[in-house]
């Protein structure tokens, strides 16, 4: 019988407040996961530094103030202790090749606004089952 995860908390990054909320309520129905919700890079990665251990996903706009999305998501992948964090996208980013871009940076993923919040979820649940997966082996 397996046994059931600990709680997960799920990083998003996101400086509008209609998506972060949108975001927060297309998660909120995930049992034994709590949502950390941060508008702007910076203060993600005093998040992740300050819980290194406890966050298990993070999902990030791409055009924030200060930092970049693209940014963000280097510096998480330079940094060893992060670099199987999964990391998707959700972006208004007009520009086509911001899909190519964002995973050539290292995310898992890339959704573009307006999104479909069920394929986020599960694209989600995917990639926590992976890394749940590969952490046990």
């Amino acid at each position: 019988m397996p046994i059931p995860d600990p709680t997960k908390t799920i990083l998003v990054v996101e400086d509008d407040e209609f998506f972060a909320t949108s975001i927060e309520l297309a998660l909120s129905w995930l049992t034994q996961t709590s949502i950390v919700l941060t508008s702007s890079a910076e203060k993600a990665l005093e998040v992740l530094h300050d819980h290194s251990r406890s966050v298990n996903a993070v999902l990030t706009d791409i055009n924030l103030p200060g930092m970049t999305g693209y940014r963000l998501i280097a510096d998480i992948r330079g940094d060893e202790r992060y670099c199987r964090l999964p990391i998707l996208v959700i972006s208004g980013d007009a520009d086509p090749q911001a899909p190519i871009r964002a995973r050539g940076h290292g995310a898992d993923a890339f959704f573009s606004k307006p999104f479909s919040t069920a394929e986020m979820r599960l694209k989600l649940e995917e990639l926590l089952d992976a890394d749940r997966i590969a952490g046990a082996g």
